[in-house]
């Protein structure tokens, strides 16, 4: 019996047993085999060991439209660092950049204006004019989050505007006296921090808050969990209280039209616990990213990324990665599997991490001397990384001449 004469559950069992070079070779024997190897399902076990391949931790398949042969060779680049570099963008004055990836759209603030550019289907690069504008703020935008209907936006001028993506319609929600410096948004749930010191619950369907929470102390970034019970506050850490606190959010039920809507008899937000109690003062934190609804990853000014597990009694740090410049973290970003990205406050560094390694996997520092401006934003894709700088926006294509399995 040849090979391709064998029945499909035993040739996949077969094939599990072969590491990506050798799936590659055996590729080449006939058509029958390509076609049989090149299947998605023939490379999902591979592809979950790779960085960025888009299989995240628990299964999900963020790059279905891709073949997962495709995105393994493309993830080879990822870890040798192999890229073509590009400033798309560049503007004088020196500014906070956001950023946001939606697709094949790239949202970038740009002092009061958050501007929509296309990324081009064949190369990936950035059109140059953008295809819409956002605006309404009287200063500059510090932080903005998408979701599928609306794009929510706060300012240095105090004021949030919840920005229609579908007509031109905007909301403005006002409370905050100071810039808002953070907030996150799921399900009709807005969460926002403000350098006057509190953090605010917001509804889509009012422009007063739901709740006031005072936190003694400037909020500098914010996440809600996937589960909607909870969300957890970085701090400056100006107090003597640890910066990271999760909050029991208040309760919300669906409706019968699929809504979700507050539930009047629930109480309000409360503080479940603080992590961590070793954090120096001054150690604030300036960025968080849940990958999971018990896993959560913090950066900050005391230059390590850490991993918290909330399932843990008392909940803590599990893992931790150290920036070796002693440079404070702006941002993170995480493939949900084992990458993450980081920005540095000084050069404009990139460094890209293996979450099975303690030290950093590459590093591209994409501002010269004596420029140094920090790494404000950065979002990344299958095979693209963009990272917003003070006057410009720099992008890393890592699908430029994939490395060839051999």
């Amino acid at each position: 019996m040849l090979l391709s004469q064998l029945p499909e559950d035993v040739l996949y069992h077969i094939l599990s047993h072969l590491d990506y070079k050798s799936l590659s070779r055996l590729s080449q024997v006939c058509k029958t085999i390509y076609h049989f190897v090149n299947r998605d399902v023939v490379w999902r076990k591979i592809a979950k060991e790779f960085l960025n391949t888009g299989i995240t931790r628990n299964g999900t398949d963020i790059y279905p439209s891709i073949p997962l042969k495709e995105r393994v060779k493309i993830a080879q680049n990822w870890y040798d660092g192999v890229c073509k570099r590009a400033i798309p963008l560049k503007w004088k004055t020196k500014l906070l950049p956001w950023l946001q990836l939606d697709g094949n759209v790239l949202f970038l603030s740009h002092a009061a204006d958050i501007r929509a550019y296309r990324l081009r289907p064949d190369s990936g690069r950035l059109q140059r004019n953008p295809f819409e504008i956002y605006s309404g703020h009287k200063g500059d935008v510090c932080r903005f989050v998408l979701t599928d209907s609306h794009l929510i936006s706060g300012g240095s001028d105090g004021r949030i505007l919840v920005h229609s993506r579908r007509r031109d319609k905007t909301l403005e929600l006002s409370g905050h006296n100071q810039e808002v410096n953070c907030l996150d948004s799921k399900n009709g749930l807005i969460v926002s921090g403000s350098r006057d010191q509190t953090t605010r619950i917001w509804s889509l369907t009012s422009s007063c808050p739901r709740d006031t929470i005072p936190m003694y102390d400037r909020v500098w970034s914010v996440a809600i969990s996937p589960t909607l019970r909870s969300f957890v506050t970085g701090t400056a850490c100006c107090e003597n209280v640890s910066p990271l606190r999760v909050w029991d959010v208040e309760r919300w039920v669906k409706s019968c039209s699929g809504l979700l809507q507050h539930c009047a008899t629930c109480n309000l937000s409360e503080c479940v616990c603080s992590l961590g109690l070793e954090f120096r003062r001054g150690a604030g934190v300036l960025d968080m990213v849940f990958e999971s609804p018990f896993q959560l990853l913090t950066c900050g000014y005391d230059t390590f990324i850490r991993l918290w597990d909330l399932r843990l009694s008392p909940r803590k740090c599990v893992m931790e990665w150290e920036e070796p410049h002693d440079s404070a973290l702006y941002c993170i970003q995480t493939d949900g599997n084992h990458m993450i990205a980081s920005g540095s406050s000084y050069y404009g560094v990139v460094r890209l991490w293996d979450r099975r390694q303690s030290q950093c996997l590459q590093f591209f520092q994409l501002s010269s001397r004596p420029v140094s401006s920090p790494v404000y934003c950065l979002r990344f894709s299958s095979s693209y990384l963009h990272a917003a700088l003070a006057t410009s926006l720099h992008s890393l294509d890592f699908s430029q001449n994939p490395l060839h399995i051999r």
